[in-house]
This record gives C-alpha cells, structure tokens and sequence, in this order.
C-alpha cells in the first residue's frame, strides 16, 4: 500500500473510512484504480476505520480492512476497552482508530481504546441531542451539586438542576447544611437528561430538572395570574417561604407574606403549614406567591388614627444607617430618619435612642398608600442656642420621608434578586464550584 501512496489524496483528520470511501474494490491494480474515477483515500494516524474481524485472540485483534490489507489491535489500546473486547466474535464489524499506517509486518496498527473513547462521548452527544432520559446513580457529592456517572463517563448534577423532590431548602444558603443533604442522596438513582456533552473538554452535566419540564410547562401554562391557590409550605428560608400547590411550587418572597415588617419567616410560618396565597408572577418557569394579597390592608384603617402633628409613643424596632424604625402599634411602623433625631448633626442613631426603648414622637408626613409614616424627635423641642448660631434650617418634610423611600428600593432590589429563585450558590454550575 505504500508504494502506491498518492499524497495529494488525504482524507481530513479523524474522518470515518469505509470501503465505500477508500476506493474501488473491483480493481485489480493501481491503473484499474486510476481510470475507475474512484475517490483514493490513504490512511493517516488518528483517522476512524471500519473494519472487519478476522480472528480475536487474548492478546491480538486482527481486523479485514477492505481497501487497506489487515489491521491488528494489541498491547494497551486493546485492553483498554475491555468491554467491548470481551464481546467481539469473528464476522463482527467494528470501528477502531489509526495508530500507525504500516508496522514492520505490513499492517495497520489500530486503537480500540482511542475509538472508544469516541463511542462513548458519541452515545453522550446522541443523548444530548435526543433528550433521552437515563437513570444515573450518584456517586458522591459537594457543596455544588452531585457526581454521577453517565455511559462510564463522571458527570456533574448542579443543584440548581434538583428536582423540586431533591433541591435543599437551606436557611441562610448555609453550605455545610446543604452538602449533608446532598450526601444523603449518595447511592441513590436519579432519572436525568444530559443537558452538556463536550467531549474536547470532557465535560458531562446533567439535569434533573430537565426530565419534568415538559410536565412543567403544562401545568404553568394552566395557571393564571391573580388566581388563588391552596398549599403546603415546604421549606422555609431567609427570603421567604416556599410552597407546593397540586405539583406545582411557588415561592413567597418574605414582602408578600404580611403587611408588616417581618424579620424572620420562621416567626409566622413552620412547614408542614396550609396557606392559600395568590399568583402574582410566572416567569421562567418559576412562580410568585403572594400570602398578603389575600389580606386586608391594616394601612388603610389603621393609619386613620393618626394626624399631621399629633405626638404619639412609639417603641424603637430597628436602627438603620438611615434612622430608625418605630412600631406605633401592631400594624404600624413609622420612621425616623437621622435628620430628624435632633437638631445637632447625628451620625449615628445610637448616639440619641436603643432599640426596644419607648420615645415620643412627633408625625410630620402620612403616606397610606405607600405605607409610609413620617417621625420626627427634634421637632418636638426647639433648637439649642448652638444649632441656631449654625443657622441650621428646618427640613422638609418630603426630604425626611426620602429614607423609606430608600428602604423601598432595597426590599424591592431584593425582590427582584430572589423572587421565584433558589438560593444564589445553587442557581448554575459556574456557583456550584
């Protein structure tokens, strides 16, 4: 074969040669070739050939290579698909790869274990491409998901690619609470889809999630927004509530489970608790719960009770950078901010009040519907003779409303960060690590 090698006819790196592309099995010399108008291909390291066997021995495979002469498999690229060995017979036809185009004994020396590892990412991308579900046992885990392995190839389950069934509700995102539910799976076998198959860099994840989209999908596009569903909560977190309506889950963001100011979830909800709450949101694939809707506004009544000027007694709940929060009663908290704890400059809120003391305060600015409340302490005593020698001038009542306003956008912010989302160190595989 060497001698009639034709150096211009190659075919392009890794390309599969059957006999239908090496040429013209019907010529008896390189002239009968050359007038058949076949299309001449030479062997090359690293190309894919289709051959068939001739004998299998414990150490040797020789393989007919039609256009080609023979071909043998021994040594390391044999065993290393043991396998596939263990299951070859003569007469079979299989696909190995080129290691050496001639050795001293005139044949082509062939790898299995090269070919094979092309098999088995090509079964994977086939996988990928038909969305197939396979079960998949999970060897181990880490703090961002779980390993499996997939067709012998070590594969990657994102949590943030759990089912509802799997995914860990964890308070805080405290990771070591989550890896310990996640070993708890080690073992087990999960139904999934391969979502990514890079064989170039080995790369194998899988999804969960994937294998119930469909079903997902149908059951969301059954729901309506405003409708009001009845549930179970099944985890509770710092941002919120989860809850499963049918086999739906819904996530209740913590500024839609009461019209008061909550702190922590726990203090109004444990699971096991049945709500009903009201769709607020469906977006990509996720949806927003809202339990207050449902509710009456305390505002609106409450706040009646209260006049532009009055001085009321209030309690200090929270001190912020921006001033303070003050719990008139069980529906209303009002705020003060720093500008308005004295008439000298304030830094700091805890220079001039402790959170849980009692103080009197002076209403400057009612908002129902914003359910904002204007308080001030240093309208309630004129100013000292220092602040009036600094020509210190009153502020606006709108200037001293602007802190809620802030508190507004934060709680808003947050919102948006994790409304109808997992935990931030769940959501992708580029977090998992």
């Amino acid at each position: 074969m060497s001698e009639d090698n034709i150096a211009e006819a190659t075919a392009p790196q890794g390309e599969m040669i059957t006999p239908s592309t090496a040429g013209d099995d019907n010529a008896q010399t390189m002239t009968d070739l050359l007038t058949s108008g076949a299309e001449i291909r030479v062997l090359k390291p690293g190309d894919m050939v289709e051959g068939t066997i001739i004998s299998v021995t414990k150490n040797e495979v020789y393989l007919n290579l039609t256009g080609y002469g023979v071909g043998v498999v021994r040594g390391r690229e044999l065993y290393d698909d043991q396998a596939t060995l263990n299951s070859l017979k003569p007469g079979d036809t299989i696909e190995a790869s080129v290691v050496e185009t001639e050795n001293r004994e005139g044949n082509v020396e062939l790898s299995l274990r090269q070919a094979g590892h092309e098999r088995v990412w090509q079964k994977l991308r086939d996988l990928l491409e038909s969305k197939e579900i396979v079960s998949t046992k999970i060897v181990s885990a880490n703090k961002g998901g779980l390993m499996v392995e997939v067709n012998n190839v070590p594969g990657f389950l994102p949590v943030s690619q759990l089912s509802i069934e799997h995914y860990p509700r964890v308070e805080e995102g405290d990771k070591n609470r989550i890896l310990g539910i996640l070993n708890g799976y080690v073992g087990q076998h999960f139904s999934v889809q391969v979502i990514t198959a890079d064989a170039e860099e080995e790369k194998l994840i899988v999804s969960e999630k994937a294998v119930h989209q469909e079903e997902l999908q149908k059951n969301l596009s059954s729901l309506k927004i405003g409708e009001t569903v009845t549930g179970q909560i099944t985890g509770i977190v710092d941002f919120g509530v989860f809850v499963k309506f049918g086999e739906m889950e819904g996530l209740v963001h913590i500024s839609e489970l009461a019209w008061q100011r909550i702190e922590n979830p726990k203090d109004l909800f444990k699971v096991g608790d049945t709500v009903k709450a009201k769709i607020i949101a469906i977006e990509k694939g996720r949806v927003s719960l809202s339990i207050k809707q449902l509710q009456t506004d305390p505002w609106q009544e409450s706040v009646k009770k209260y006049q532009l000027g009055q001085v009321v007694k209030g309690k200090i709940s929270k001190i912020m950078p921006f001033g303070v929060f003050v719990e008139l009663d069980e529906d209303i908290q009002g705020l003060a901010h720093l500008g308005e704890l004295a008439h000298e400059e304030v830094k700091n809120a805890t220079d001039i009040v402790k959170e849980g003391e009692e103080r009197e305060f002076k209403v400057i600015s009612i908002e129902p519907a914003e359910h904002r409340l204007g308080l001030s302490i240093k309208q309630l005593t004129a100013p000292s003779t220092e602040a009036s020698a600094k020509g210190e001038a009153p502020v606006e009542a709108a200037d001293e409303t602007s802190a809620p306003e802030v508190e507004e956008e934060k709680a808003g912010s947050l919102a948006t960060t994790e409304t109808g989302d997992y935990p931030s160190e769940v959501t992708e595989e580029e977090k998992a690590e």
